[in-house]
């Protein structure tokens, strides 16, 4: 959710189950009373807040300090997730998701589980190797201040490159929970363009085999088939370790939770 969607939440609430990790953005129009706000809207409903911490918009340590302490003040620091930020040159002193785990802060204002950002498909911006590293990097880092850490993957149409980059990531002895993005239920044009703008693949044969149709725009599309598709190719690799789902809410919150609670209730 963003800043802007606590009525969003509220309508939702129903269909959310209690305990459910909500990430809460960290977008350039929107203000720190608007994080904070949405984080403690979280929070009173039940649900887990998950606030960003996007460190390129960060313009020096004090704001990161007073974005952490006032999220502490709402009970909202547990979880958070570090991410780089989508402006080309940082604002300040954090070029990076891992120059904020190394500050060495986090801990010290009641973090205890940091998401990482993981890209099965990679960047449009970023070198392959320089992924991998900073994976790396941030995995060992966080092990060393005592934080749990999760590995947030960017939203993927194709169950192919999700499946080879987790053996990679399991190969290279990281053994982090990892939860695939997943798009909830949303128009075909819309999904189209959110995966253009961040470099996901999504030309005919995927998108066929992702379920929809480029021919048919008009219409809505769900995740079903992937869902299925990536459970069983994970059921059937015990190597593959602790996976699970991020949804990313393209289509809406409450589209997006009435389409899971729906899908659990088909496989009983």
């Amino acid at each position: 959710m963003t800043g802007k969607d606590v009525p969003a939440l509220e309508a939702a609430r129903d269909v959310i189950p209690p305990g459910t990790k909500v990430n809460v953005t960290f977008l350039g129009n929107e203000d720190l009373e608007m994080r904070v706000a949405a984080a403690r809207a979280v929070k009173e409903m039940g649900l887990i807040p998950v606030p960003h911490i996007s460190a390129r918009r960060l313009s020096s340590q004090d704001q990161l300090e007073e974005f952490l302490g006032r999220l502490h003040e709402v009970g909202a620091t547990e979880h958070v997730f570090a991410v780089g930020g989508d402006p080309a040159e940082p604002e300040g002193p954090y070029p990076d998701a891992l120059s904020i785990i190394r500050s060495g802060l986090l801990p010290e204002y009641g973090v205890h589980e940091v998401s990482i950002a993981g890209y099965p498909e990679g960047h449009p911006d970023i070198e392959t190797d320089v992924l991998w590293r900073h994976l790396a990097d941030k995995s060992a880092a966080l092990q060393e201040q005592g934080l749990d850490a999760v590995i947030l993957t960017q939203f993927a149409f194709d169950t192919d490159p999700v499946t080879t980059w987790i053996k990679a990531v399991r190969d290279r002895g990281i053994g982090t929970q990892i939860r695939v993005g997943t798009p909830g239920p949303a128009g075909i044009k819309r999904l189209l363009g959110f995966a253009r703008r961040f470099g996901i693949g999504a030309n005919a044969m995927i998108v066929k085999k992702y379920g929809f149709s480029l021919t048919n725009l008009m219409g809505t599309a769900g995740p079903d088939r992937f869902v299925t598709d990536l459970s069983a190719l994970l059921a059937a690799d015990a190597a593959a370790g602790d996976v699970r789902l991020h949804f990313y809410t393209f289509g809406g919150l409450r589209a997006t939770a009435e389409w899971a609670r729906g899908y659990i209730a088909a496989q009983d």
